[in-house]
């Protein structure tokens, strides 16, 4: 009992002590005026600030390949300034290679509905072509909730549906944070990831398990900067995406 009193004793003079001294400084020793903070001017509307990649502006596909053979990407480019996933097709995936990225993507289903659960305009953003945000029409269209509109696939359920009505633009606004690994290839720091679906928080800082599987549980496999993937899920998807881009957060 003794030596909490005297720890009391000691904490609350400590206390003053540091209370005192700091009516004494002045405003100025505790202000940073180094480094200096780069400038970056915002866009407007969703479109890209200054110092962003631009993956996607509507007018050619130069940016992406077909992920399996990395011949040219062949989707279907429409006229309003976004593409179509090709039936069959093939994923495609960007030329370029990220690490640690904000992302903004929009996308939106057919107006025509078709099919049900995962085969109603489904397709995906993946992350270093592993880490699967979810595309799907969910409006009036139960699944399972770990796959529905924005989860991480197969890991983490969305904390609300945030879609608008099908056939309408959707946004993902994506913070990813990649992997460590250690020479031996286990992992030191697990992925994070947070997305906003139109501006709604739906995955708040979660930490990624392993690479987003359709069959088995989720595991790492070292590995560096790598693509950004979009799906063909090879069910006539029909989905669309526009107004690509992507800010390096190295």
């Amino acid at each position: 009992m003794k030596k909490i009193i005297v720890f009391i004793l000691i904490a609350s003079s400590f206390f003053s002590f540091a209370q005192e001294n700091a009516k004494k400084m002045k405003p100025s020793e505790t202000e940073l005026w180094q480094p200096k903070v780069p400038v970056v001017v915002p866009g407007k509307n969703n479109t890209a600030p200054s110092d962003a990649i631009i993956l996607f502006d509507g007018t050619n596909l130069d940016q992406w390949v077909n992920a399996k053979d990395e011949t040219p990407a062949n989707w279907h480019l429409n006229a309003d300034g976004s593409m179509t996933v090709k039936d069959k097709a093939g994923d495609i995936k960007t030329k370029q290679k990220f690490g640690n990225v904000q992302l903004h993507i929009e996308w939106k289903s057919p107006e025509e509905v078709q099919g049900k659960s995962q085969s109603r305009a489904n397709s995906g953003v993946l992350l270093q072509s592993r880490y699967e945000i979810q595309v799907l029409d969910n409006n009036n269209n139960d699944t399972y909730v770990n796959g529905q509109v924005a989860s991480v696939y197969k890991q983490s359920i969305p904390l609300v549906n945030a879609s608008v009505s099908t056939g309408d633009w959707n946004t993902y606004d994506i913070i990813f944070h990649q992997p460590e690994f250690d020479e031996n290839g286990h992992v030191i720091k697990k992925a994070t990831i947070t997305v906003l679906h139109n501006g709604v928080l739906v995955q708040d800082h979660f930490t990624i398990q392993g690479t987003t599987s359709f069959i088995g549980y989720p595991e790492y496999e070292k590995h560096g900067k790598a693509s950004l993937k979009l799906q063909d899920h090879r069910d006539n998807s029909r989905v669309s995406y526009r107004n690509i881009w992507v800010r390096e957060l190295e």
